[in-house]
This record gives C-alpha cells, structure tokens and sequence, in this order.
C-alpha cells in the first residue's frame, strides 16, 4: 500500500520482496490524481523490472517472473517413514478383519502376509566391485 508519503524506500524494499516471494502482487494507491498513479505505475515497473499488468482504479498489479529455487541434494537422505494400514482377516467367516496400521521405515519392507521385514543390501558383483 502507497499512502500519503509516496513511494519510499521502505516501500519499494518490500514490494521487491513481495515479487521474489510471488511473483504476482498487487499495490494499493492512495492517490486520487490518476494521471499520478499511472505514471508511479509505470515507474514502479521499471525501477523493479516487473511487468505492469493491470491498473484498476487505485489498484496496480505487477507481475515478475519468480526464480527457480535450488533444491540442496542430499545423498544421505533416506525416504521417509510412511503408515499402512493392514487388513487381517478372521478365520472365522463372519467376524470383522482387524485393521492395524503399521509405520515402515525407508529400509523396511511391507510383504503380502502384512508383516515387516528389512530390506536387504543390493548385491553387487565382484566384478563391479573391482572397477570402481
């Protein structure tokens, strides 16, 4: 929002933030003279580098691409752990199945029966053991 003091330098610190953070904004102008505003409108673009989209009344949009934020990769990052939920069935034909939910880790497997077994090491030959 554009008040009484202009277009400070406080303001236009956070309307740079406001574009990093999402690209697509909108700027409320507490001027009446629209000629004024249309002219702040297109000097906010420029000094920002953003595109001026929309000027409705008192109500500037401005959009600036967003950058893309690199994710850090973490070779020793393991999956996360997730819960399943088991069904067991009765032996007994007419009984409800038991439900049970059962947390398994990144190294676990879930089998067919719903028990949890770990997982075990890939094997590697001993040829490909020998080349690295």
């Amino acid at each position: 929002m554009i008040g009484s003091d202009g277009w400070t330098s406080a303001v236009k610190k956070e309307t740079a933030a406001a574009l990093d953070a999402h690209g697509l904004i909108k700027i409320r102008v507490m001027s009446d003279d629209r000629v004024g505003r249309e002219a702040l409108f297109r000097s906010i673009a420029d000094e920002l580098n953003a595109a001026p989209i929309q000027h409705i009344g008192k109500l500037l949009v401005l959009w600036r691409p967003v950058a893309a934020r690199e994710k850090a990769a973490d070779d020793d990052r393991k999956p996360a752990p997730r819960d399943v939920k088991v069904l067991k069935y009765s032996k007994r034909g007419g009984q409800r199945p038991e439900v049970r939910t059962l947390r398994v880790l990144g190294n676990q497997r879930l089998t067919s029966g719903g028990q949890i077994k770990r997982a075990k090491p890939k094997v590697v030959s001993i040829k490909k053991r020998s080349q690295t």
